[in-house]
């Protein structure tokens, strides 16, 4: 006796119907309907983390840059972003997000922080509280020193209250993809 869940309807011409039982075959003769394959699909194609495009992020070096970036940041994981030259990780609501291709800083008084990696070359990151005078946690934007194109990191006050920002030696490896030309003094 056949199961009749597992039966498939006879190969039949209409115009402008689906048949009964249209989706895409599984194993062992069961069928996901067509809409449920669509839904996981859109789902993969749903928006990420907002992120505008930096000036050169067209720089071929950008491209080096976010194809060495780890898949978490610590605990948080890595985001789709909607721009070139950008990741973020952590979660929607409140992303860490890094974006290669800013403006080159030049000479300045803002404070450097040379960040060491595990294996690997320190990098110089010029280190800047977005509201100092802000109650509570403070948003931090670092920007890498001495490197073009330059390389940008935001963390939102929630990560930087729980999280610190010590995950910057993290990004070491990918950062070293630009070659340094200044360092801190």
């Amino acid at each position: 006796m056949t199961d009749p869940s597992t039966r498939t309807a006879p190969t039949q011409r209409t115009t402008g119907r689906h048949r009964r039982g249209s989706g895409t075959r599984l194993g062992h003769g069961r069928r996901v309907p067509t809409a449920a394959v669509l839904l996981g699909t859109l789902a993969a194609c749903a928006p990420g983390v907002s992120v505008p495009e930096a000036p050169n992020g067209t720089d071929p070096v950008c491209a080096s840059v976010v194809l060495a970036l780890p898949a978490q940041l610590g605990d948080l994981p890595r985001l789709r972003t909607t721009s070139q030259a950008s990741a973020a990780w952590g979660t929607t609501a409140a992303p860490v997000v890094l974006r290669c291709g800013v403006a080159v800083p030049g000479p300045t008084t803002v404070h450097c922080v040379s960040v060491e990696t595990p294996g690997g070359p320190s990098i110089d990151w010029l280190a800047l509280a977005d509201d100092p005078a802000a109650q509570g946690a403070t948003s931090w934007t670092f920007t890498t020193y001495g490197r073009a194109p330059a390389v940008q990191v935001r963390v939102p006050a929630a990560v930087a209250s729980s999280h610190s920002t010590s995950f910057l030696d993290q990004l070491g490896p990918a950062i070293a993809q630009v070659d340094p030309t200044r360092a801190c003094l």
